[in-house]
């Protein structure tokens, strides 16, 4: 499919920072891609961007065949936004608060309550539609800003950090919620997080982002097969203490403890030594008890390719 959104050498300098660094990005049709890196990578920064909210210091970049800079309110129509923190009249009920923004895009009454109300049902949110605002969890905020975003029937949906601070089912509303929009609606999304874990699932591809730059784009697979040192085991065996015999092997980076099995070990390495492993754990008078690949995982593959970086973009998220 076509590109929705797409940079060239786009770049953001905040006086001698450069917050963005030369960004190459394209954003398909219909399609989830997570703009994945820490905070204070340069990720805020190339959304507002996107958006003309921002100028950019050089490069260019198209969102929905409109140039941000020089056409920001064509873009503001084609694309739905929910920042980071998202802010509604704490006083109005989350069905009022949405009329507003029908309003100021102009809608049809009419046909702004049969939006709203599909968009409530969409969000989950009809039994809580005529509660102030100000009543409403961080899950169901977030929940109302994505129908906010939606009101006006963007082609384009932008969300930055939407997971941040919500509870693990929260999170999975979420997340159910932004690949339900891709799958039926169409609906292109940008999601930018620093949570890796939490959003890999959802995403079609990923971007790894740091220090302005974007460093790797593929399927979390296709990151994991381009980082030659991420080879990760989960390991068990007993009786006795298995990690100094995995930490005296060669080509071992790192030995930590397996968070989905107690008592085991998680054994990152530069090569495949599933074999030295067994034959050193067996060679000590122990049982393996466990040795099997870790599937991969984005704080993983992150970690393999930008371990010891600088971050110089930090400060402009």
């Amino acid at each position: 499919m076509a590109a929705v959104i797409a940079t060239t050498g786009l770049t953001k300098d905040y006086g001698s920072t450069r917050a963005v660094d030369h960004l190459d990005l394209t954003v398909e049709g219909g399609e989830v891609f997570g703009l994945l890196g820490p905070n204070g990578a340069g990720k805020t920064t190339t959304i507002l961007m996107l958006l003309g909210l921002a100028e950019p210091t050089s490069g260019k970049a198209s969102v929905a065949g409109f140039d941000p800079t020089r056409q920001p309110l064509q873009v503001k129509r084609m694309v739905g936004y929910l920042p980071d923190n998202v802010g509604f009249y704490e006083g109005l009920t989350g069905r009022q608060n949405l009329r507003y923004t029908a309003r100021l895009n102009g809608l049809d009454p009419k046909a702004a309550e049969e939006r709203i109300d599909a968009l409530l049902d969409e969000v989950g949110l009809v039994e809580s539609a005529d509660r102030p605002a100000g009543t409403y969890s961080r899950g169901m905020r977030q929940r109302l800003g994505i129908a906010d975003a939606l009101v006006k029937d963007p082609r384009v949906l932008i969300l930055d950090e939407p997971t941040v601070a919500i509870d693990p089912e929260g999170v999975a509303e979420i997340l159910a919620l932004i690949r339900r929009l891709a799958d039926e609606r169409g609906v292109t999304l940008l999601l930018s997080s620093h949570l890796l874990h939490q959003v890999q699932s959802v995403c079609d591809r990923v971007g790894i982002f740091v220090a302005g730059r974007l460093e790797a784009v593929g399927t979390v697979e296709e990151l994991a097969r381009r980082s030659p040192s991420h080879r990760t085991l989960a390991v068990a065996a007993g009786p006795g203490d298995a990690r100094p015999i995995l930490e005296s092997i060669a080509s071992v980076t790192e030995v930590e403890p397996d968070p989905a099995h107690p008592g085991g070990w998680q054994v990152t390495s530069q090569d495949d030594v599933a074999g030295e492993v067994a034959r050193a754990l067996v060679g000590a008078g122990m049982t393996l008890h466990r040795l099997a690949p870790v599937e991969p995982d984005l704080d993983l593959v992150y970690r393999s390719l930008h371990l010891g970086r600088p971050t110089e973009g930090s400060g402009h998220g």
